[in-house]
Formats: C-alpha cells, structure tokens, sequence
C-alpha cells in the first residue's frame, strides 16, 4: 500500500473540494484502514510541505481542502479569461448583514440598510447556496429567516462563524474577490456586476 501521506494528498488533489477526515479514512478498505491519528499526521506534514510553496492545505467548514496560496493569487487568475468577480455594494451589505446578524429577515436586511433588498441580490445569494433559509419568523406573514451555509464558509475560507473577519473587511470588495482567484473561480452572475439599483424603502 502506498504511504498514507500519498493518498491523503493524491485524495484532496482529486477532491474538487473539501474532504473531511472520516471522508479520507472512507478511502481505504475497513481491514486495511489506518488510525485517525495518522491520517491527521499526514495532514500537518503536507502543510509543512506546503509551508513555502504557491499552494497550501487549509482547514474550512467541509473539511482540508489544497488551494492557491493567497499571495500568488492574482498571478494565477490570469489563467482565466473571465473578468474578476466585482460585487455591488447592496449585496455585499445584504451579506454581510446576513452573516452577521442571523438569521435574519429580509424585512430586518431592509430596516437596517433603509433601502428595499433586490430580489435579484436575494436569489444570486441562494443560487449560489451562500445563504439559505432555515425557518420562518413567528410573526404576520412569516418571513423567511436566512442564515449562511457551509459552502459560504467553504467558499470563503473558513472553518467556523467565529473565523469571520471585521464587518468593513467583509463588507470590501477585496476579501471576495481575492478568496474568489484562490478558489479558481472568476465566473459570477451577471447581477453581482450591474450598479447598486437600491431604492429608498
């Protein structure tokens, strides 16, 4: 059998995605399966492989994922012909307050920012499984309550809510776009690069 820091590599290289360590014991067959213990060993020694490379093994919500180190980047995104991702001020607010202060309420999004939510910027958030809604709150109407998902910390780079950065980094353009080139995804709706269209509520 190959070294179990081999298959732990070969597996996130494959992956496309995050993988979560009972996912990579789930490689092996059950008589040959190795201890969790050495599974997390070849984690911490690939990140120590990776320590000054252009890649690196990073823990999110999902699980490890191998990704383009931060740094390089921009350099990398040239790869893609695709314009960079550029977000409106409205849907960053909305998701800021959405990460921020869930679950919470459209009506509640709107009474903060004092500007009617596009419905546009609503549906781009769930197409793209970043917010989601999880009840409804027990008043006339019942509003959908939405919070974020897993692939929204997964996407951003984080294991936990409590690894959110500070509201005005989250709120500036910078952060997405640059977690966007790591991830080697430039593609984005078209309603996330059309002006602000907010309208006094």
């Amino acid at each position: 059998m190959p070294p179990v820091k081999q298959v732990v590599e070969g597996a996130l290289m494959a992956a496309g995605g995050p993988l979560t360590l009972d996912q990579m014991l789930g490689l092996y067959p059950e008589d040959r399966r190795p201890a969790g213990g050495e599974v997390r060993a070849a984690i911490d020694a690939l990140m120590t492989d990776y320590a000054e490379r252009g890649i690196e093994l990073v823990e999110v919500a999902g699980g490890w994922r191998i990704q383009v180190r931060r740094a390089v980047a921009p350099w990398v995104a040239r790869l893609w012909e695709e314009k960079p991702a550029r977000y409106s001020r409205a849907l960053l607010e909305t998701l800021a307050l959405i990460a921020y202060r869930q679950p919470i309420t459209r009506g509640e999004i709107e009474e903060i920012r004092g500007v009617t939510v596009s419905t546009q910027i609503v549906k781009t958030l769930t197409e793209r499984e970043w917010v989601r809604v999880v009840g409804h709150r027990d008043v006339p109407g019942r509003p959908a309550l939405y919070a974020t998902t897993r692939r929204f910390l997964d996407y951003f780079g984080l294991r936990s809510l409590n690894d959110l950065p500070p509201l005005a980094e989250l709120r500036d353009p910078a952060f997405f776009e640059q977690q966007l080139r790591a991830a080697g995804d430039a593609a984005i709706d078209a309603a996330m690069d059309e002006p602000d269209d907010d309208k006094p509520r």
